[in-house]
């Protein structure tokens, strides 16, 4: 049995179905987290993380509707948030261009002392990933919103 609440009037799902989209983006973010992180020391990276966190959101527009999704800060600074990533990475892949070195020189450099957060090295590489991360998530969003708003004007 589905709800008649203005608010999922669009949206044919239960008010369960709701409930467990709405518990389940933290702990896909988390995921994504993970995902980057680890991804020094196997498998894993800032990309692969965006599309984890894109596919949250998907799953929120999916189960809550577009209308209530595109309200969540997350969802309305995602394409601004896609900005700041780009700058990020072009800063991080040119920014040593300025110092005589090549494109995407990371810091610090082999054989340097490096700072580690837990079993985190914090290294320029790391930006260049929370970079490409913003960009693929801001991105995947973006797409995601476009797709739900035609698909609802075509329903009008």
């Amino acid at each position: 049995m589905t709800d008649k609440t203005p608010a999922s009037s669009s949206t044919p799902t239960t008010i369960l179905t709701r409930a467990m989209a709405r518990v389940l983006l933290l702990p896909i973010f988390v995921v994504a987290v993970a995902t980057m992180v680890k991804g020094y020391a196997s498998a894993g990276d800032g990309f692969s993380a965006g599309v984890i966190a894109a596919l949250g959101v998907l799953l929120q527009y999916v189960a809550i509707g577009a209308e209530e999704t595109e309200r969540s800060p997350i969802v309305h600074f995602a394409t601004a948030g896609a900005l700041v990533g780009l700058a990020l990475s072009l800063a991080v892949a040119f920014v040593p261009v300025l110092g005589g070195d090549d494109v995407l020189t990371h810091w610090p450099g082999p054989g340097e002392h490096v700072v580690h957060l837990g079993s985190l090295e914090l290294i320029t590489a790391v930006l260049f990933d929370v970079g490409v991360f913003l960009i693929v998530f801001g991105f995947g969003v973006g797409v995601i919103g476009t797709i739900a708003r035609a698909a609802h004007w075509s329903r009008r």
